[in-house]
């Protein structure tokens, strides 16, 4: 994504598979296939739910229509939003609510069943409720599909709550890597501490 900006670049290596994603002997195509991703800010295709949702598979996968039916019911459902919108899927994504624009994009990013979930703030226009409902259901995702989810957030309960593992930077730099309970009982330094809502001295 960053060759498509001026002056950005990406170094070091990720190496998924066994292969480095930024090599640019790296097939673009299939790590799209194995990577999804939702930004913080919505954003719908300008096209209707149904063709928002399938669009990735329609890429990489040749489904039959009752597959592909199947497929974007159960991303939906997976976003929990199937409910609200299983009667207008030929309508506009855009005509949606911010929140309900936004578990389109997380539908989107799980039907094509991805290797990894890149998650940006992605809960953070949803209202409390919902935000809570949400919560529960990525975490089902995470114990169910089998993709392992990257999250970046500043809401320190939401990290605790949805993460194996996390990681507290300031600055651009890691303060602590650990689990939810060795950053809330043992914070490596008071950043963490503050971060993290932790009552333990440094």
């Amino acid at each position: 994504m960053y060759q498509l900006y001026p002056n950005q670049k990406a170094t070091g290596e990720i190496i998924l598979d066994g292969e480095d994603i930024l090599s640019t002997k790296q097939d673009l195509n299939t790590l799209r296939a194995k990577v999804g991703m939702v930004f913080q800010k919505p954003t719908p295709f300008p096209m209707s739910i149904y063709d928002n949702i399938a669009f990735g598979v329609k890429l990489f996968e040749n489904l039959s229509k009752s597959d592909m039916e199947d497929r974007v019911e159960w991303a939906l459902r997976k976003a929990a939003l199937w409910t609200e919108v299983k009667d207008k899927l030929q309508q506009s994504g855009s005509g949606l609510s911010g929140g309900q624009q936004q578990r389109v994009a997380l539908a989107r990013a799980l039907v094509i069943r991805p290797r990894i979930l890149l998650l940006d703030e992605p809960l953070s226009n949803l209202d409390a409720k919902l935000r809570e409902e949400m919560q529960i259901e990525l975490r089902q995702i995470q114990r169910t599909v089998g993709t392992t989810t990257l999250l970046v957030t500043h809401d320190q309960s939401e990290a605790l709550v949805l993460s194996d593992h996390v990681g507290v930077m300031n600055r651009g730099r890691f303060e602590q890597l650990g689990t939810p309970q060795e950053l809330y009982y043992q914070p490596a330094t008071a950043f963490v501490a503050g971060f993290v809502g932790s009552n333990n001295k440094i």
